[in-house]
């Protein structure tokens, strides 16, 4: 892992196309820019661990499980 120090204002660039740009500092946390071009994804890990989650239990989901969901949903 590549750990920086950045004030705000500052920057730095992943590859030629990213640049992060800290924009504030405060008790509660960091604000930070990303400017990157469209067809790349940016998410918050947290979002990407549930969606991997959930497309996981997709998945794993029985015909079985399904029609009892059916089911419950008809009541």
């Amino acid at each position: 892992m590549l750990v920086l120090r950045r004030r705000a204002g500052e920057s730095f660039l992943i590859g030629d196309e990213i640049e992060v740009e800290l924009l504030a500092v405060t008790q509660q946390g960091a604000k930070i820019g990303i400017r990157a071009p469209k067809e790349t994804i940016v998410l918050r890990k947290e979002l990407k661990i549930t969606q991997d989650q959930n497309a996981q239990a997709a998945s794993s989901l029985s015909l079985r499980d399904l029609e009892q969901a059916i089911q419950k949903l008809r009541r």
